[in-house]
């Protein structure tokens, strides 16, 4: 079994272990979907995640979003009418500016590893999404929030939740604001 075949069915395996069956694979429409929040230094949003249609990415995600990965960090992309973007734990260090969202170290260093697109879930304002640099198959920490609608982004970057509170945070977002604290409510 080839690492890549190796890593995916490690993310199931999470997926499973951190939602309920329903919420894994051939979902009920009805299935709860986890509600990740996320505080700034200028407002706090919150967005529902997929779990039901991309539940390999939601896992991923989530599983991040427990450990404490994104707390700290800082935005390292924002450009207005498009997308704010955080997720890179370089971030967290005002000395490596230049590079935050670059290379290797701009991630978890666990890319996901499956590119669930689905026509189901499109870049719209307010969608949420996995940010990549060329294969969707090695997104991994990095988040971008659409600030308009955005169709050239469809089948390019897996949509994993909308926002549903907090929405006009986003956009009052600049590069270096903080992170200051991401959980799965409750």
């Amino acid at each position: 079994m080839s690492p890549s075949a190796r890593r995916l069915i490690a993310v199931a395996l999470i997926a499973c272990a951190l939602f309920p069956r329903s919420t894994v694979g051939f979902a009920a429409q009805d299935s709860e979907d986890p509600v990740i929040v996320v505080e700034t230094a200028k407002g706090t949003f919150e967005f529902e995640a997929f779990a039901a249609d991309v539940p390999v990415s939601v896992a991923h995600i989530v599983a991040l979003v427990r450990s404490g990965f994104y707390d700290g960090q800082r935005v390292h992309r924002a450009q207005p009418g498009f997308v704010v973007q955080f997720g890179d734990p370089q971030s967290r260090d005002p000395a490596k500016r230049a590079v935050w969202g670059r290379g290797a170290a701009a991630s978890s260093g666990h890319p996901i590893g499956a590119a669930e697109m689905s026509s189901k879930h499109k870049n719209v304002k307010g969608a949420v999404g996995l940010a990549h640099m060329g294969d969707p198959k090695k997104a991994d920490s990095q988040l971008y929030v659409a600030l308009a609608d955005l169709p050239d982004l469809d089948n390019r970057y897996v949509v994993i939740g909308h926002l549903i509170s907090g929405a006009s945070v986003p956009a009052d977002l600049q590069v270096g604001d903080a992170i200051t604290r991401v959980y799965v409510k409750d």
